[in-house]
């Protein structure tokens, strides 16, 4: 007979005891404003995300919103992370809200949600994200809470541990970042310069003055309203970091494996032009 202190360790060891232990992390992190990293994933292999997830780093972010990541593909990713001990945040098509309910149920630890311009988008994704009373999202038998084994220990604590972070990406969002920052739920807010430069006309053109002091009035409204602010360095580097983080960035995500291969890719174009002008 297996006594009561094997059945614990049993139970933690199976991650039973606190499945929502990796997003409770993350959400304390971005709380305190912490300085926090992340990958990116827009190829959907869950062995691209497991090789994110054994770097260093706080998590992972995939995208379904310019993807062709399905909900089957966004599970093998979640829990490829998991075996890493990483949280896996993805990003969901705008305004989905049926997806953020099937990816939290497939054990994802919060969500990144897009295009966001006010108080009122996010009212709509907490309804999906937190369960009664504070939202309303349903209740089922899923990977999240190891499919009813952890159930009470993960619906205990859901509410108070999935992190979501919002993106500014128009114009709009930066008038509204006053609303949007001091909303009770944001932990993280995080600006998408490419199409906030859209939203101003000038698509692409990051160092534009426009663009940089609209990214700017949300890295000083977060600061104000002490929530993390966070951006996309696309090709990063260590001098790059450091100029964010001395403007006022707290997290960031670093690279993506497309941009990662597309950058590698341009290299083997510049060393085999090299070799054929050698010749």
């Amino acid at each position: 007979m297996v006594n009561e202190g094997t059945q614990v360790k049993r139970r933690k060891r199976m991650g039973v005891a606190n499945p929502l232990a990796v997003a409770g992390r993350l959400r304390r992190q971005l709380k305190k404003r912490e300085r926090t990293f992340g990958a990116w994933v827009s190829i959907g292999h869950p062995e691209i995300a497991s090789i994110f997830a054994n770097a260093r780093g706080d998590f992972v972010g995939f995208d379904l919103e310019h993807t062709t990541i399905d909900l089957s593909v966004a599970q093998q990713i979640i829990r490829a992370c998991h075996e890493c001990g990483r949280a896996c945040l993805p990003r969901i098509a705008p305004g989905n809200l049926e997806q953020v309910r099937r990816l939290l149920d497939a054990g994802a630890d919060g969500v990144i949600v897009p295009q966001v311009s006010h108080p009122e988008d996010i009212d709509r994704v907490v309804e999906a994200l937190r369960y009664p009373p504070e939202g309303k999202r349903s209740f089922g038998v899923a990977a999240a809470h190891r499919y009813g084994r952890a159930f009470d220990a993960y619906v205990r604590a859901a509410n108070a541990s999935l992190p979501l972070i919002v993106q500014v990406e128009t114009i709009t969002a930066v008038e509204q970042i006053g609303s949007i920052v001091t909303h009770p739920d944001v932990d993280g807010v995080m600006v998408g310069p490419y199409d906030l430069s859209g939203s101003l006309g000038i698509p692409g053109k990051l160092s534009d003055p426009r663009v940089t002091e609209a990214a700017g009035r949300v890295v000083a409204a977060c600061a104000s309203a002490g929530k993390s602010c966070g951006t996309h360095l696309v090709r990063p580097s260590l001098e790059g970091i450091r100029q964010h983080l001395a403007s006022g960035f707290t997290f960031f995500v670093l690279g993506s494996d497309v941009f990662n291969l597309a950058q590698r890719s341009e290299e083997f174009d510049a060393m085999i032009e090299a070799c054929h002008a050698d010749s």
